[in-house]
């Protein structure tokens, strides 16, 4: 990408006194055309820099602002590689991994010693999910409609999005982006798209703006949420909502507050704790699990009599070694 070159000419350029167009050109295998385009664009955007023809000249920074070589400490470009390291572990093309090599090349302390940090973005779903990503940053960087499957709590649906921004948050990809079914700006989450692909049209940039993606915009909250755990879920309590979201009784039980604002995820949530649990309030979810409760009761109950468990039918219990 265009913009990886000309942070990887930039960073050459304020470690290097002088370096020349041909050694750049084989550096990022492209033309020398290409670089002398990218220095042109380096010098729109403000930095001041001088060619010198004939022997000993070359392409460098001026004099005068050798003073900002300094500009990214060690700690800030360790941060800089950890963040391509982490996009390498989603897009499996190992791109930025070459694009560090290509930095390293030639000096710099910065990129001399062990890294601390590291991140791996990749998810059990890393094989269906990087094609998407990739994809995805193609339609945005053309200006592609995106069409697919699409599958939420109110069901399924065929959608046409215009493309904006990929992101990565609450442990989730997702795509924002026009949605021409809604007519309106929609977040998507990735791993419930399917068959996803270019529709062949192409769109005119809205005035999206960064998309307002903070946890009260998104979740507005609204039930408020009272219960009553075992101490031996203190882990999860902690892991799901922090230290301060329960106070221990002096019974060692575990009184949890919360405001949520999915049902069904709250449900299914409490659910899994089993019988760790009793909800205190609201009443409508406390009505909800006992029905959900009684109804499996009557599924297993129904399955014993007559016989129609499917792991019966199909003999499941007996293992082939």
């Amino acid at each position: 990408m265009k913009i990886d070159r000309l942070i990887g000419i930039l960073s050459i350029l304020l470690q290097k006194d002088s370096v020349t167009a041909p050694d750049l050109a084989e550096r990022f295998e492209v033309s020398r055309r290409t670089i002398n385009r990218d220095i042109e664009d380096l010098c729109k955007a403000g930095i001041p820099i001088v060619t010198r023809q004939g022997v000993g000249g070359g392409i460098s920074i001026m004099d005068n602002y050798r003073i900002d070589r300094t500009l990214l400490s060690h700690t800030e470009m360790q941060d800089i590689l950890a963040g391509l390291r982490s996009l390498d572990s989603v897009n499996g093309t190992n791109r930025y991994g070459k694009l560090m090599e290509k930095l390293s090349a030639g000096s710099s302390d910065f990129f001399v010693g062990d890294q601390s940090v590291l991140i791996d973005l990749s998810s059990w779903y890393k094989e269906s999910l990087a094609p998407k990503i990739e994809l995805i940053r193609t339609a945005i960087d053309a200006r592609k409609e995106l069409i697919f499957r699409y599958y939420s709590p109110n069901g399924e649906s065929d959608r046409c999005v215009e493309p904006y921004y990929l992101i990565f948050r609450w442990s989730s990809w997702y795509v924002w982006g026009w949605c021409k079914k809604r007519e309106d700006f929609r977040l998507f989450k990735l791993n419930r798209m399917e068959n996803v692909r270019l529709s062949g049209g192409t769109f005119e940039k809205r005035d999206a703006g960064l998309p307002d993606l903070t946890d009260e915009r998104i979740f507005p909250g609204g039930i408020k949420v009272k219960a009553l755990f075992e101490p031996e879920c203190k882990w999860r309590l902690i892991e799901a909502f922090g230290p301060d979201c329960f106070r221990e009784q002096d019974d060692g039980m575990l009184l949890f507050q919360a405001d949520y604002t999915d049902r069904e995820h709250l449900l299914t949530w409490l659910i899994t704790f089993r019988d760790k649990v009793i909800v205190l309030e609201p009443e409508e979810i406390r009505a909800q699990i006992r029905e959900c409760a009684e109804r499996m009761i009557r599924r297993y109950d129904a399955g014993e009599e007559h016989g129609t468990l499917a792991a019966r039918r199909s003999g499941a219990g007996s293992v082939e070694n």
